[in-house]
């Protein structure tokens, strides 16, 4: 069975969504599935999220759901319950990153420093989400501070979209990028799933 990261290094763009009622969590997956980009960052900004994980991974079981901006262990267990497979949180939490490791849950915490990348190599992470990438020096930031940490990739999250997607997804430090472009609040709440299909190809093709 391929780890969840070489998943991402396959999709090497993740949808990162925010539901405000689980009522569209299903037609959401429906498009990312058929878009071509099985897989959602579904973040616990709302109290829709865990529902909207569960409902997502009922109906397409295949589909690559996890957590996004988990900020304490019991929305971690929150997550798991409703079948998230892996769980992002936007800083370095070392609480949430060591209670994730000893439940053996794939996490990847947010580092935009050496100190955070120091903490997650000792740990043994091989994966670190970077947000928010463009406000933290971007492609340059990950460059400079991949070098001492070789072993390091990076998934970054916060102002990637199609004009510098490919300028990202060029860096061999880059496992994956993550957006939400094609997953806009708006877009969901106004049920343009049809357009939503259409931007995940889009942007399937663009990485590709």
């Amino acid at each position: 069975m391929k780890s969840i990261e070489e998943l991402f290094a396959e999709l090497k763009v993740v949808p990162v969504v925010v539901l405000d009622d689980a009522k569209d969590a299903e037609p959401l997956a429906k498009a990312l599935v058929e878009g071509g980009l099985p897989c959602a960052e579904v973040t616990f900004r709302t109290e829709e999220a865990a529902e909207s994980i569960r409902i997502m991974t009922e109906v397409y079981p295949d589909m690559l759901v996890g957590a996004g901006t988990v900020l304490t262990t019991d929305q971690v267990d929150k997550a798991v319950e409703s079948g998230a497979k892996f769980i992002v949180s936007p800083g370095f939490d070392p609480e949430i990153v060591d209670y994730c490791i000893e439940k053996n849950i794939p996490v990847f915490p947010g580092c935009i420093s050496p100190s955070e990348v120091a903490q997650a190599v000792k740990r043994g992470l091989k994966v670190v989400k970077f947000f928010p990438a463009e406000q933290s020096g971007g492609l340059a930031m990950i460059k400079a501070m991949a070098a001492p940490y070789n072993m390091l990739k990076f998934m970054p999250t916060g102002g990637i979209n199609t004009k510098n997607l490919k300028d990202y997804l060029a860096c061999d430090k880059i496992l994956c990028c993550g957006g939400s472009w094609m997953v806009k609040g708006d877009m969901i709440k106004a049920g343009e799933f049809e357009k939503i299909k259409k931007l995940t190809r889009e942007a399937k093709e663009l990485a590709e």
